[in-house]
């Protein structure tokens, strides 16, 4: 079976327990930050190996390893073949800087985007101008409302009752 089918069954079981599934995500996060904080000590070096390489290097399992490739795939500049990987498979770990940075907002982890590395990487207002890039990229707007005696903005010159806005 394919290490990501196995990490989702793990990780998103809808049979488990609820305290040990918070317990896995508890103790993943805290992995996963460790990982980042040594990725991003040399943000620009491009980490390769198979799957159990980078679990070995990371001092991770493979379940976890799995799980941050998963994570880091979107982030990447060439992604990982993630569907059919197995723990000989050979993946990088190439990102994207502020591609990352966009990405560890969108998911709402504070405790990736707020690693002390990316000061030294991206200065402030560039975390910051990303910051408003990715929260304004999922903020829906509202176009303003139409009543029924404003011109139709189809642009035929009717009232929007008699046009577009009939029933």
């Amino acid at each position: 079976m394919a290490l990501l089918k196995q990490w989702h069954g793990m990780a998103y079981s809808e049979t488990a327990n609820k305290g040990d599934l918070q317990r896995l995500w508890t103790t993943y996060f805290q992995k996963e930050k460790d990982i980042y904080a040594e990725l991003l000590k040399n943000p620009d070096e491009v980490v390769e190996g198979t799957v159990k390489e980078l679990a070995d290097r990371f001092g991770v399992d493979l379940m976890t390893m799995t799980g941050f490739l998963d994570g880091i795939n979107e982030s990447l500049k060439e992604a990982n073949p993630i569907e059919e990987m197995e723990e000989d498979t050979r993946v990088n770990l190439g990102f994207d800087k502020e591609l990352l940075y966009k990405n560890m907002v969108a998911a709402g982890a504070d405790w990736l985007y707020g690693l002390e590395a990316w000061m030294e990487i991206l200065d402030e207002e560039t975390r910051k101008r990303l910051y408003r890039e990715q929260k304004s990229s999922t903020t829906v707007v509202k176009g303003e409302k139409i009543y029924p005696n404003d011109p139709c903005p189809c642009g035929s010159g009717k009232k929007y009752k008699k046009c577009c806005g009939r029933k």
